[in-house]
């Protein structure tokens, strides 16, 4: 006898009594519902009607119509009844009836829906003369449980018999190559679609179009689309993920308002696009007008996911928990793929605690890689590494590996807070101890925690010893260590390297422009500032956010076009004048020109990050805490400043620059001066 049937036997009848008539037992409905109590949840009055009917021929003493059977697993395949169908299983053996092609196709199905792989390729492995249908559900079968390669090699086998595929097999076929990225066998399949006429099948189309898109040959999916007489919902969305995966976002939108029925794949499909393309406002528009609509379209835990991030980038915490509690009252956040987004989004707009709240509730069994480094990498970023390492330590214990992601990490936390020792331990246990191996990121944040050490040297002879070629992040995190140390000579060189590795990066000729201005190289800086207009860079402009009463209030350096300008002007003034009382000396260092030092000074006040903090101390109340966005790294002159803000006006507040999250409490900062 087979394993598996001997399981099904073993099943049914765990005491091992006899399973001959009279079988009522065996089935009877109330022990269904004993074994399994959702079953009458489940299955509504009709369907417990249905089922019994189904059942009936089961309980006579003739033997039954093998039909009969077939039947009944396809009426459980998807129920969620496994036990029923084991049973179900045994009894047609004890009767001595062995399945068909038919039948072995209705149970491969009924396996595969309850997640029991290896029942379904033990049916399909005995049968000598599989049909098309027996084909079909094991094809399904496979692709459903991402055996992608076997999905190919049982259609191969499928063709060798002379058996062709239908609008029922091509589907999962496409869904295989898409995920392989396997184009040629995605043409072959097209022409053989071709030839048997289901082209235009909704299914079979929609899946060509999903499969070119996720190879990345937009224009032949395009093509294929506009040749279909009728497109189903499924080729629309396709092909706007495809032009939002691409960029093409004006072609997106324009597919999209061509719609004639838009479902919720097709709305999560432009809100997660705008996302991967840094629209979030775009994406936030779109969800309230998702919402708006009066129709059923209701967002589910996937939609849910794809806007939390938008709130993210925009540091719009208000407007995070507003998305949070829409999700509580729909039921959706207790999804465990939802309250990891909530904790990246909470993180990101600040607020460590809520983030730590989110991934507190989550189901301990359901934790898994992506939980824990969210949860490391919120705590990186606010500059508590000491927390970073507990919760390392937790999904060690818990028995989740870590990954590159981790690491990049937790050495970006140790660079932060200098911790040389505590980095380079991490960074040697990658290969030694976890089997991961370090990549471009990891020996930039090891180049980032020498050199923001001081140690330069030691810093440029790792880069000398590493396996890959330096790029733009480790030659510039040795630039941007260079000019806090004032050593021109690593400056020089690592600027050079920059300047051939992304010509276009304007802060590279700045910074080292501060430096030749800082000791008075004045020709230098002239050439710096003709290169980058000979070669049409442009400087990237600071600009800062401030989220107040659920609205978002940007400000550009010396920004006069805010409503309240003049108020925040003669604000900062006052503001000026109480941190100077308090000892804050401006540090004119970060506004070198050929100026005088009272212009230096006052360039300074109108940095973006102090308008918006003004703006913020203007219009909330004592004890708000301020949460203030910056595009680029934070200043020294701005961070001494908000240091001194926090003490005289007994606020705290929130930078997250370029790099990293400040919080500044009562004179202090969260990275001790070091970032």
């Amino acid at each position: 006898m087979q394993p598996f049937l001997q399981k099904s036997i073993t099943a049914a009848n765990p005491e091992n009594k006899s399973l001959l008539p009279p079988i009522t037992p065996i089935i009877h409905l109330s022990s269904l519902y004993q074994q399994n109590p959702t079953a009458a949840i489940w299955n509504p009055h009709s369907r417990k009607t249905n089922l019994k009917a189904l059942l009936k021929p089961l309980l006579q003493e003739d033997l039954p119509h093998p039909s009969s059977y077939a039947t009944i697993f396809q009426f459980l395949t998807g129920s969620n009844l496994s036990k029923l169908g084991q049973q179900v299983h045994a009894h047609m053996t004890l009767r001595g009836l062995e399945p068909n092609a038919f039948i072995s196709a209705k149970m491969v199905a009924m396996y595969a829906s309850t997640g029991d792989i290896n029942s379904s390729v033990n049916l399909f492995n005995q049968i000598e003369n599989p049909s098309s249908l027996l084909f079909n559900s094991i094809i399904r079968a496979y692709t459903r449980f991402g055996y992608h390669e076997k999905t190919f090699r049982t259609y191969f086998q499928m063709h060798s018999l002379g058996l062709k595929g239908d609008n029922f097999t091509f589907p999962f076929v496409l869904k295989s190559c898409a995920v392989l990225l396997c184009i040629r066998l995605g043409k072959i399949i097209h022409g053989q679609s071709l030839r048997i006429g289901v082209e235009s099948d909704f299914y079979v189309g929609a899946s060509l179009i999903d499969m070119y898109v996720k190879c990345g040959i937009l224009s032949d999916a395009q093509h294929l689309f506009d040749t279909l007489s009728v497109r189903d919902v499924a080729a629309w969305n396709a092909l706007i993920a495809g032009y939002m995966k691409e960029g093409d976002i004006s072609a997106a939108e324009d597919l999209f308002g061509r719609m004639p029925n838009k479902n919720i794949v097709s709305w999560t499909a432009m809100i997660s696009g705008y996302n991967q393309n840094g629209f979030a406002d775009h994406a936030l528009n779109s969800f309230d007008e998702m919402l708006r609509e009066n129709s059923e379209v209701k967002p589910n835990w996937v939609t849910i996911m794809s806007i939390l991030p938008a709130c993210g980038h925009s540091a719009a915490l208000e407007r995070g928990r507003k998305i949070h509690n829409y999700a509580r009252s729909i039921g959706l956040d207790s999804n465990s793929s939802v309250q990891t987004a909530l904790v990246s989004m909470y993180a990101k707009c600040g607020s460590l605690i809520d983030s730590r709240l989110c991934f507190d509730r989550i189901n301990p069994r359901e934790k898994n890689l992506v939980t824990f480094n969210t949860m490391i990498t919120a705590y990186a970023s606010h500059g508590y590494v000491s927390d970073a390492i507990l919760i390392f330590q937790d999904m060690i214990q818990t028995g989740v590996q870590p990954d590159s992601i981790t690491f990049t990490a937790l050495l970006s936390g140790f660079s932060h807070s200098g911790q040389v020792d505590m980095g380079l331990k991490y960074f040697n246990s990658m290969t030694q101890i976890y089997s991961v191996e370090p990549k471009v990121e990891h020996y930039a944040c090891v180049i980032d925690l020498l050199s923001r050490n001081g140690k330069l040297m030691e810093a440029l002879g790792f880069i000398n010893r590493m396996p890959m070629e330096a790029g733009p992040s480790i030659w510039g995190a040795l630039l941007a260590a260079s000019r806090n140390h004032r050593n021109l000579e690593i400056a020089e060189l690592a600027a050079q390297k920059l300047f051939v590795l992304e010509p276009e990066n304007s802060g590279n000729y700045v910074l080292l422009s501060n430096m030749y201005a800082e000791v008075g190289m004045w020709d230098e800086v002239n050439n710096l500032r003709a290169a980058l207009k000979c070669q049409g860079v442009k400087k990237s402009l600071g600009c800062s956010w401030i989220e107040i009463h659920g609205k978002s209030h940007l400000f550009h350096g010396g920004d006069k076009s805010h409503p309240q300008t003049d108020e925040i002007n003669m604000f900062l003034e006052a503001v000026e004048e109480k941190i100077k009382a308090a000892g804050y000396v401006p540090d004119t260092r970060f506004v070198l020109h050929d100026v005088s030092e009272e212009e230096k000074e006052s360039n300074l006040v109108t940095h973006s990050e102090k308008l918006a903090i003004a703006f913020g101390l203007l219009n909330t109340s004592y004890g708000t805490i301020l949460r203030v966005t910056k595009n680029l790294r934070i200043c020294g002159d701005c961070h001494s400043a908000t240091k001194f803000i926090s003490k005289v006006f007994g606020r705290e507040i929130i930078v997250r620059d370029l790099n990293r999250f400040h919080h500044f409490r009562d004179g202090f900062c969260s990275c001790g001066d070091y970032w």
